[in-house]
């Protein structure tokens, strides 16, 4: 029977050779710590397995962050207050929204306020937040619809995967939401897709918007019923309007 040091080289070649390099450094670390042989086994094994649990949850953290391209972003929630330069109301908003629970509900938000207000810092740190739980995407809408349109009219199984993709997303961000008049049919009907879908799989979706949503339809030309559902859909939970001061 292989014992004492021979028996823990071949421990932490077996956790090396299965992927577990932290947990073969941590049993490494504690065979020659002082009291390890009047260590419990319950605090033995969490102190194994705790640095390797460590090690896939911020890998997996940072993964979501990158796909929802918002890696080494610095929003924060805690730094979304009353203060000087700006006001968001409802009061206390932010905080209720740094819960998550509006994810859980697949409530929607409508972020709205003027330019350089702090919508997208909002927005993105409550997407950091929930990428700790939840899958997130960040995009600016404009570009994305555009991308959708034209791959929905030139590659159209591309176009659905995509969508599929979106549609399956925890949260999803549309910063920049109709700063410019969408006259395109198709992105139009993509916009419409996008979000009805999402409320069908009741997924939550955070718009950003320089405009408040009563001067949202003339935004989108010539297709009157779908603009009144985008706007629907769009302020169906929660509205968050953030003022300089």
């Amino acid at each position: 029977m292989t014992t004492g040091n021979n028996l823990l080289i071949t421990l932490e070649d077996q956790l090396n050779e299965l992927g577990l390099p932290n947990m073969a450094a941590e049993l490494d670390r504690l065979y020659t710590a002082p009291g390890f042989l009047e260590m419990d086994h319950l605090t033995l094994i969490s102190n194994l397995i705790l640095p390797e649990y460590r090690d896939k949850v911020s890998k997996r953290l940072n993964n979501r962050l990158r796909t929802a391209k918002l890696i080494g972003c610095p929003a924060e929630l805690d730094e979304c207050k009353d203060s000087k330069e700006r006001e968001y109301l409802p009061s206390g908003i932010p905080q209720l929204l740094a819960t998550m629970d509006f994810i859980a509900r697949g409530y929607n938000i409508c972020i709205l306020g003027a330019s350089d207000t702090g919508k997208t810092y909002l927005a993105k740190a409550i997407g950091i937040k929930a990428c700790q739980d939840y899958r997130v995407g960040y995009y600016h809408c404009e570009e994305l619809l555009e991308s959708l349109s034209s791959m929905k009219q030139l590659e159209y199984s591309k176009y659905e995967r995509k969508l599929t993709t979106i549609l399956k997303q925890d949260l999803v961000i549309l910063d920049d939401f109709l700063l410019h008049t969408i006259e395109d049919e198709s992105e139009i009907k993509v916009l419409f897709a996008l979000l009805e879908g999402r409320t069908e799989k009741q997924k939550s979706t955070i718009i950003c918007s320089q405009r408040a949503p009563e001067n949202w339809k003339p935004m989108i030309m010539n297709d009157e019923i779908s603009a009144n559902s985008i706007v629907k859909r769009a302020t169906k939970h929660y509205t968050v309007m953030i003022n300089s001061r």
